[in-house]
């Protein structure tokens, strides 16, 4: 966290994402097939140029989507776009923009910012990646928290994965929200 912030580490993960599974290897600078600690702590102070915390973190998607996009121009990345899915919207858009990206086979980066469940803490001023979901099923018992439990988020922040019931995590009961970026990639030669 120390090495970038957690804005550089989302992009971080995302980027090592891209470059393990959509055939992205110039978005990771360092050795893909050998993952290590230090590297991850390398790309991290890479990356923080970029995505630079700053008075009050990253707080809105225009500024993380402005040094992702500087990253991925440096990087000589063409085929990634990023796209802001404003917080205000509806849980259905987003549930929807979720299961869309995910079944694409993209993470989604998101950012939380207050949220009135004391449950949530942990997440508030927090950037990380959804990276699976888990829809409601009658049939089957659910290894979640609630077998009744609605829409579910996988999100993974430092090096954890932690399930999450998306509609009362969506609703933060604040009028500023945060929200999600959508990750969309062009297919073709390498950049």
């Amino acid at each position: 966290m120390h090495v970038g912030g957690c804005g550089a580490l989302t992009m971080c993960d995302l980027m090592i994402y891209m470059a393990l599974y959509r055939n992205l290897p110039e978005g990771y600078p360092y050795d893909i097939n050998r993952l290590s600690k230090r590297d991850y702590r390398k790309f991290g102070t890479h990356m923080r140029p970029y995505l630079r915390p700053r008075q009050e973190g990253i707080k809105d998607l225009e500024t993380f989507i402005d040094g992702a996009e500087t990253y991925l121009k440096y990087s000589r990345i063409n085929r990634v776009r990023l796209k802001p899915f404003d917080g205000n919207r509806s849980v259905e858009e987003a549930e929807a923009a979720i299961r869309k990206s995910i079944d694409d086979g993209l993470p989604v980066p998101m950012l939380m910012l207050k949220h009135q469940d004391p449950t949530f803490v942990f997440f508030e001023w927090h950037w990380f990646l959804i990276v699976g979901y888990a829809a409601p099923n009658a049939d089957a018992e659910s290894d979640l928290s609630s077998p009744d439990s609605g829409f579910q988020i996988k999100v993974a922040t430092y090096g954890k994965a932690h399930w999450l019931d998306f509609e009362s995590f969506w609703d933060t009961g604040f009028e500023e929200r945060g929200g999600l970026v959508l990750v969309s990639q062009r297919e073709g030669q390498r950049d």
